[in-house]
C-alpha cells in the first residue's frame, strides 16, 4: 500500500511554526490520515461496514461511540521547543514517547521564556492554579519584566562561569530556571493527540501550553481533516452530562410541549 498523504499535511512538513516568544512546533513527519482510520475500521468491523458510503459518515460515527483503535493508527512526531515549565505540564500527558535534548550532554542555549506584558496579571480569584483577567498597572508589568530579563541573566552568566571553570554541565546547569527553552521529538497517536488537545486547548489550560496546542491542532487537522472535524463535532465542542443534569434536563423537557420536534429530538438525544 503506498504511503497516505494530505496536500495540506504535505506543504506544512518539516516547517517551523513559531509559538511564544523563542518557541516553535514542527512537524517532522506522519503515518496514515482519514483513509488509513477507515481502513482500519473495516478490517475490525468486517462486512457490517460496507453500509457505510461514505468514510465522512464512518469516522463520525467511530469518534461519537467512543471506538478509539481506528485512530490510533495514525501517528504524528512533532519537534517542539518550549520553556521547561511548558515540558513539565505537557510531559504529563504519558501516551506518547518522546526524547529531550539533554544538559548533561549539551551546553544549554541562552534562550529565556519572556512573557508579553499583556499576560502579566493578577491571580484569578476563582481559579487557584490561574492567572485572572486583570492585569497589574503598566509600571509595575515593566518592573516585572525588567526583574525577569535580570535574574535571567545573571543565572545564565553564573552557569557559563561553572562550566567555563570545569564544572560538569551535569552539576552547573541545576540553577538554570523554568523559564530556559528546552526541544524534544515527541510521537504520539491521533487518538490521544486528540486528548492532549481536548484539555490543552481548553479555556482553562495555561496560556502558554494552550499556544502549542492551537499549532498543533492545525496540523492534525492538515494530516486527518474529517477525524479532526469529528474530534471537534463530538469531543471539543461537546457538552458533558453528568446523571443528576441530565435528570433535571429531562425534567425540563417532560413539562414542555410535548408535540414540538425541537422536544422530541432533545429527548432523542438524551436517551
Amino acid at each position: 500500500m503506498p504511503r497516505i498523504t494530505t496536500p495540506e499535511a504535505e506543504a506544512i512538513q518539516d516547517k517551523e511554526f513559531r509559538v511564544l516568544d523563542k518557541g516553535f512546533v514542527r512537524l517532522v513527519d506522519y503515518l496514515g490520515g482519514d483513509s488509513r482510520i477507515v481502513a482500519a475500521a473495516r478490517v475490525s468491523y468486517g462486512a457490517g461496514t460496507k453500509t457505510v458510503r461514505e468514510d465522512k459518515g464512518l469516522i463520525n460515527y467511530l469518534m461519537r461511540n467512543d471506538h478509539t483503535s481506528p485512530f490510533e493508527q495514525v501517528i504524528l512526531t512533532f519537534h517542539a521547543k518550549m520553556p521547561i515549565f511548558v515540558a513539565r505540564q505537557w510531559v504529563r500527558h504519558r501516551t506518547a514517547r518522546l526524547n529531550e535534548i539533554s544538559g548533561r550532554y549539551s551546553v544549554m542555549e541562552d534562550e529565556f521564556y519572556v512573557p508579553p506584558q499583556e499576560q502579566l496579571r493578577r491571580q484569578s480569584q476563582n481559579n487557584k492554579q490561574a492567572r485572572g483577567e486583570e492585569e497589574l498597572s503598566a509600571d509595575v508589568q515593566e518592573r516585572i519584566l525588567e526583574l525577569l530579563k535580570k535574574d535571567q541573566s545573571n543565572v545564565y552568566s553564573n552557569y557559563e562561569g561553572m562550566l567555563n571553570d570545569g564544572l560538569a554541565r551535569e552539576l552547573a546547569r541545576i540553577n538554570l530556571p523554568l523559564s530556559l527553552y528546552t526541544q524534544w521529538y515527541w510521537q504520539i497517536d491521533l487518538h490521544n493527540l486528540f486528548h492532549f488537545l481536548k484539555l490543552r486547548l481548553d479555556s482553562h489550560a495555561q496560556y502558554e501550553i494552550r499556544a502549542y496546542g492551537e499549532v498543533m491542532a492545525t496540523m492534525a487537522k492538515a494530516v486527518a481533516p474529517l477525524a479532526y472535524e469529528a474530534f471537534e463535532e463530538h469531543i471539543l465542542y461537546a457538552v458533558k452530562l453528568s446523571r443528576s443534569s441530565r435528570e433535571k434536563l429531562q425534567k425540563v423537557l417532560e413539562s414542555m410541549d410535548q408535540s414540538s420536534s425541537e422536544v422530541q429530538e432533545a429527548k432523542t438525544l438524551l436517551q
